[in-house]
């Protein structure tokens, strides 16, 4: 009987067997769609990568659940993650439609408030990302960018350097 510190045996190699055959399964699928599987390009990225990390825990930890069955829904997942990536390649439409624009959180040292609110984030947060960017000084920052992964770009760099037009091609005001 399972209890809050204990498993019987059989249900621990039971649980190990299946980690490492799922773990396997998984290699093989990666290999077959490539690295953009686990990539954060989109929220589609994203969701893919949790809808697969949640598959891979409910097949280890509950013993009842058929492997098959967990690596045919990781290839379903991965799957459409590629499958939508495709369409949005062949489609700008697609793109616009299921797609947030990357946005300016500053341009130079102006802070762009209204960005900043409606992206979540706070003073505190954008000057952490600057201090992890190395930036030493305000004046030096060219642009900060909420990316539509939720991630945070610093563009930077000393005196009048400026940043290619085609690097900021799509970013909001």
């Amino acid at each position: 009987m399972e209890t809050w510190l204990t498993a019987p045996w059989p249900e621990i190699w039971k649980t190990a067997a299946s980690t490492v055959l799922i773990m396997c399964a998984l290699l093989v699928i990666v290999r077959v769609y490539g690295l953009r599987s686990f990539a954060k390009m989109s929220s589609v990225d994203f969701a893919s990568t949790v809808a697969t990390g949640s598959i891979l825990a409910t097949v280890v930890m509950n013993t009842g659940q058929s492997l098959l069955k967990g690596a045919i829904a990781v290839i379903v997942v991965i799957g459409f993650q590629q499958f939508f990536s495709w369409l949005k390649r062949k489609s700008d439409t697609i793109e616009e439609l299921t797609e947030n624009s990357p946005k300016y959180l500053m341009i130079g040292t102006e802070i762009i408030e209204e960005n900043m609110a409606s992206s979540g984030v706070t003073h505190s947060d954008l000057m952490a990302k600057l201090r992890e960017a190395n930036v030493l000084s305000l004046t030096n920052v060219k642009a900060v960018i909420f990316e539509t992964t939720g991630d945070i770009s610093v563009l930077h760099g000393e005196g009048s350097s400026t940043v290619d037009e085609e690097i900021l091609s799509g970013v909001e005001r």
